[in-house]
């Protein structure tokens, strides 16, 4: 059994198209600014959204949506995020409204998404005007008009597909994703919206996504600001025509691996485009006593604003790492910890069993000149493996966002 990358976005997998047009939220009208996503049937769906008390209108009113685990269309809109405006849940339920009248659909059919600017009042006039054409413009080879629609500050569109056979049908996951600042998600401005031609049950499809988010999204940071309006969303129209996953067992297993390709993917797509970044760090710990232990380890050492610094400096400050991983929260002997600091360019270890490691301050130069990094813990405590990404903190992080509103 294989799990193959696709082209074709969230429009590789049977039955959906997608649009994204400008309809005036954002000033530049070079940029496009609304995106659309529509299954031809109703589709299963799922979705986790941030834990921060403070919550974009949108996740409300998605959340009452999709109660009854259904839904056939998302839109999203960037430029405004839609949080702490007098009108918010107004607007998002007349979008709603807006998408279900062009497609003739229930609005309690409509996922609803927004990103940009938190706090900035919104009117509903955009979307009258861009939802329409957004609906003209569906398209099956759509999808990266939909990536670019919901970016804001990223410099990257996000979009990837794959491909994998269950009950010998030939089987798709798509995803479009946005995310560069303002990126610490603990859910489930980070948006991922997923398609499936994969006949799963709602039961299933929730468990899935649910359990992978703890692997992946939620193992990025960027800044360590968790956003208001995180969401990660999946519809599953069952196009495939794939025997129905409605329990668990090798299909769901072999599901859950090709969710976990795309999403991880995804995920390392977003902490290598942060705000100002240079460099894609990854941090891999081994041989911890548990999972958890390992990811909040390597989250830990990616949060870390001094070891980020040190990072785009290109300087092997192990200390850095080290301070780190003690203040994870989590129980562990730090007297059994190594790190090696790794890149194409070799690897070097830094660290034996929590003290200095004789090495070459120029190979290590060497390695940290590079654009991606990985930071290998070995804890020596255990089996269990985990992982996370994030990127270098740099003078244009901080200018992009002294700038943000301007």
């Amino acid at each position: 059994m294989y799990i193959e990358f696709i082209d074709g976005g969230i429009c590789a997998p049977n039955g959906f198209k997608a649009s994204g047009v400008h309809c005036g939220i954002r000033k530049n009208k070079r940029k496009k600014d609304l995106s659309l996503i529509v299954s031809d049937i109703q589709c299963n769906v799922a979705a986790v959204y941030t834990k921060n008390k403070v919550k974009g209108a949108p996740i409300y009113v998605t959340k009452e949506n999709i109660k009854d685990g259904l839904a056939r269309a998302i839109v999203c809109n960037s430029g405004n995020a839609n949080t702490c405006a007098p009108n918010g849940m107004e607007i998002a339920q007349q979008t709603c409204k807006l998408v279900a009248r062009e497609l003739k659909i229930s609005p309690a059919d409509v996922i609803v998404s927004s990103t940009g600017v938190i706090g900035e009042p919104m009117c509903i006039e955009p979307f009258e005007k861009g939802i329409p054409k957004a609906v003209k413009k569906l398209s099956y080879e759509g999808s990266s008009m939909a990536a670019e629609g919901i970016m804001t500050t990223d410099t990257v569109k996000k979009e990837l597909a794959v491909s994998f056979i269950l009950g010998n049908k030939e089987c798709h996951i798509g995803g479009i994703a946005k995310g560069s600042g303002m990126i610490h998600p603990n859910m489930a401005t980070m948006l991922c919206f997923l398609t499936t031609d994969v006949a799963i049950s709602q039961d299933m499809l929730k468990k899935a996504l649910k359990y992978d988010i703890e692997d992946t999204f939620n193992q990025i940071s960027i800044d360590g600001d968790t956003s208001t309006n995180d969401t990660v969303a999946i519809m599953a129209n069952g196009m495939a025509e794939n025997p129905i996953i409605d329990a668990e067992g090798e299909d769901f297993e072999f599901f859950c691996k090709a969710l976990n390709t795309i999403n991880a993917e995804l995920s390392r797509n977003i902490a290598k485009d942060g705000e100002g970044a240079t460099k894609l760090l990854e941090c891999i710990v081994s041989g911890a006593p548990d999972v958890n232990t390992a990811r909040i380890i390597s989250k830990s050492v990616i949060t870390s604003s001094l070891f980020k610094a040190a990072m785009f400096g290109e300087d092997a400050n192990w200390g850095r790492v080290l301070c780190a991983i003690g203040y994870a929260e989590v129980d562990f002997d730090i007297n059994k910890v190594d790190v090696v600091l790794s890149s194409s360019k070799g690897n070097v270890e830094v660290c034996k069993s929590a003290a200095y490691n004789p090495y070459s301050e120029d190979e290590a130069a060497k390695i940290l000149a590079e654009d991606e990094i990985k930071i290998l813990i070995s804890l020596n405590q255990g089996t269990a493996k985990g992982r996370s990404w994030g990127c270098d903190l740099t003078y244009n992080y901080v200018k992009i966002n002294g700038d943000y509103r301007t």
